[in-house]
């Protein structure tokens, strides 16, 4: 059966965050990183279009798990549609669509432990690309809770989503202001600023929040109060400032990689 404007209607509103708010699911795109949350433990999957192709190369208890799901009733679409690759282009939100479309709901998370371990705070990163490559170095360096200013780019946004390579489905991503929870933890507060202490000599940590800011205003007074560590990446050539993302995968490369 072909797509129906309804369900294209639906899949494009997902890009819009209210929509994505109101019905509490995401959209992926792409084989790789559908592939990945297919396998996370509890990520459920709400509606999956896909080439033929695709759907064949499934392992077999994937595929019958699918096609076994409940109907997605608000679509008129089952769990697992194959779809033409017109038809593909239709639903996607990409410029290149490729192979497969999902929409997932939005993943549970026990509640945060806020006042042990280690932390990143995001004061109002607005770059979705910048986000999602955040939340994917946070997976990496083993931190499973980012604390996100609410003027922060949505986590899922479609290109933050594609960024994160499936890390979405292990960091716990809140958005709330961010100064209650680091006045209440009394954990140390690493902030990373233009100007403080140089950040390769601080040594590893254990404990701790770390701030990262706005890529061009960079961390609000009110939060730099809170910091009781100012730390700079040491500056060698004559570049203005490092991409969000950038410098906080060097922070946490000696902060927490040590």
């Amino acid at each position: 059966m072909p797509i129906t404007k309804s369900q294209v209607k639906y899949i494009q509103s997902l890009g819009h965050k209210k929509f994505r708010d109101t019905e509490g699911v995401f959209v992926v795109e792409g084989p790789k990183l559908t592939d990945e949350l297919l396998r996370a433990p509890g990520m459920r999957p709400r509606v999956v279009y896909a080439l033929p192709e695709w759907i064949n190369a499934l392992p077999v208890a994937t595929r019958h798990g699918l096609m076994a799901g409940p109907p997605d009733v608000s679509h008129d679409a089952t769990m697992l549609r194959a779809v033409e690759p017109a038809e593909l282009e239709r639903l996607s939100l990409l410029s290149t669509p490729n192979q497969v479309i999902a929409v997932f709901e939005k993943p549970v998370f026990p509640p945060p432990v806020l006042d042990k371990g280690i932390h990143l705070v995001l004061d109002g990163i607005q770059d979705p690309g910048n986000m999602g490559t955040i939340v994917r170095l946070a997976d990496w360096f083993g931190i499973g809770t980012v604390l996100c200013s609410p003027d922060s780019a949505d986590v899922f946004n479609p290109k933050a989503v594609q960024s994160t390579m499936g890390s979405i489905s292990r960091v716990q991503v809140l958005y709330e202001e961010p100064g209650a929870a680091i006045s209440a933890s009394g954990l140390p507060v690493y902030a990373a600023l233009l100007e403080g202490e140089r950040l390769y000599g601080i040594g590893r940590i254990t404990r701790g929040w770390i701030v990262i800011g706005n890529e061009s205003k960079g961390i609000r007074p009110e939060l730099q109060g809170l910091a009781t560590h100012r730390v700079t990446i040491p500056r060698i050539g004559s570049a203005e400032s490092l991409n969000a993302a950038v410098a906080t995968g060097i922070i946490l490369s000696h902060l927490v990689g040590g």
